[in-house]
Formats: C-alpha cells, sequence, structure tokens
C-alpha cells in the first residue's frame, strides 16, 4: 500500500474502516482478493512474485497491512525478505504484541524501510522503520493517515483523503464502500509548492502526489476498503487497475471472526 486512511474507534459498532491504495509496477504479477489456496483462514490480494501480501484479514480475528518508506537514503539489504511477509507473519504469529516488539527491538532491521499496521480488533499497532529509528506505538481512537512518510505525516494526498473520508463517514446515510471507491479514485495533484521533497526528483514527486497515480509501467493497481464490525465480520473490498487506470475487476469477501466468549 501506499496510501491508508482509517477510522479507528474502538468499542463502536464498526471499530475499523479503512480505504487504502496499492501503488506498485503493473509487470508485478500479483491476485486478486481471495481466500488463500495454502492458508485458507487469510483473505487478501497477493504478490506472485515474492509471495506476500500489501493488506490482509484473518479469521482469527486480525488484520495488517503496510506501506514501503520513501527514503532514496535508507540502505537497505540487498537480500533483505519482501515487505509483504510482514502482512503474513503478523496474521499468524503467536502473539502479536510480543512478535511487533521483537521487530521494534531489531528484528526489523533485515527490511527494507517500512510502515505496518496490525490490530487484533481491540488495539491497532503502528510500526515504523525508517532510516533513523524504529518505532512501535498503539494507535489513538480517531481519523489516521499513511502513506509513505510515517503515520499522519501530513503530506497533501494524506490530508485530501483523510479530510474526504471524515466527511463520509460524518454523512450517516451514505454507503461506506461507495465513499471510499469515491476517495480513492481522487487523481488531484497538488501544486509544486506544497509537495514533499523525499529526494526522488520534482517530475516522480508530481506522479506520485495524488491518492490515485494513473501511470502506463506504474501507477494505483488496487483500491480496497475495509470495514471491520463488532459483529465480528470483517468485509473487503477490492479494486483492480491496469496502465493508464483501467479497472479490470472488482472483489467483495468477508471473514467472520469466531466468538471467544
Amino acid at each position: 500500500m501506499c496510501l491508508i486512511v482509517f477510522d479507528w474507534r474502538p468499542g463502536s459498532a464498526t471499530p475499523l474502516r479503512l480505504a487504502a491504495n496499492r501503488d506498485e509496477f503493473h509487470d508485478r504479477p500479483s491476485a486478486a482478493l481471495a481466500l488463500w489456496d495454502d492458508a485458507p483462514e487469510i483473505l487478501g490480494g497477493r504478490d506472485l512474485r515474492a509471495g506476500g501480501t500489501w493488506l490482509a484479514a484473518h479469521t482469527q480475528g486480525r488484520l495488517a497491512a503496510v506501506t514501503n518508506v520513501r527514503d532514496p537514503e535508507f540502505k537497505a539489504h540487498v537480500d533483505g525478505p519482501s515487505r509483504g511477509q510482514l502482512v503474513r507473519d503478523a496474521l499468524e504469529c503467536q502473539s502479536l504484541v510480543d512478535w511487533l516488539n521483537a521487530l521494534a527491538r531489531g528484528d526489523a532491521e533485515k527490511y527494507a524501510g517500512f510502515n505496518l499496521l496490525a490490530s487484533d480488533g481491540h488495539t491497532l499497532w503502528h510500526l515504523h522503520h525508517g532510516r533513523d529509528a524504529t518505532r512501535l506505538q498503539e494507535v489513538a481512537a480517531g481519523l489516521h493517515g499513511l502513506s509513505n512518510a510515517s503515520l499522519d505525516t501530513p503530506w497533501p494526498k494524506l490530508e485530501r483523503s483523510r479530510m474526504r473520508l471524515g466527511e463520509a463517514l460524518a454523512d450517516t446515510d451514505r454507503d461506506f464502500a461507495n465513499a471510499a471507491w469515491e476517495l480513492l479514485a481522487d487523481d488531484h495533484r497538488p501544486d509544486d509548492a506544497v509537495l514533499p521533497d523525499t529526494g526522488v526528483g520534482l517530475p516522480l514527486e508530481r506522479l506520485l502526489s495524488s491518492p490515485f497515480i494513473i501511470g502506463d509501467d506504474y501507477g494505483t493497481r488496487a483500491s480496497t476498503w475495509v470495514a471491520w464490525h463488532a459483529s465480528g465480520e470483517i468485509a473487503i473490498g477490492e479494486r483492480r487497475f491496469g496502465p493508464a487506470g483501467r479497472l479490470l475487476g472488482e472483489t467483495r469477501l468477508g471473514v467472520s471472526v469466531p466468538s471467544k466468549d
């Protein structure tokens, strides 16, 4: 994922509502949202090159998503593991909090820069692994956004999308899925003067500045919304795109988390 905006309200009827875009090269093979053949408790899309994923849910009551950190100065291990493996590990590890703490204490060093969101339905954690530090924190209730810097870094597309999510959720008559599709399809590019300088040059900053990126070689490959209900249902919708933003397909599925009472 390269853009995630979400509303985290633990204890409410819908503790988590999330909208996200995955940006990637169009020639990287991926599978659509589905229950995995080799792990039927996992629901998510899949990177067919490295085997991981950018966002997925598990029937035991977990959800995780990852974004890259955009920093040309970050010196990652050449043979380091795919960051998509972090999502699967977050879903399948025995103790999520212990696993996250181990990453924060040093296990993250083998990965290139990343942001990881992971939740067990009661707590939502954010783990940032960057050039200068690796930080783990519990996410406070409220509206948040994540792109390729850190949590709530005020990049224009993050602030724009987070604001639009808040407006959509305030309209209680509006269907969340339709609102998510609309905000994720936003291809607005802000003025150059407000763009971040992440070291990739102005032309690339411009291309990456819109919530929905349209390109022939690189762009938004998938738009995803998630609604995690207190009843235990995790509903996920995904739209997939090809070069020039061409819609390739749409899938809506869900998993039911068994009651722990």
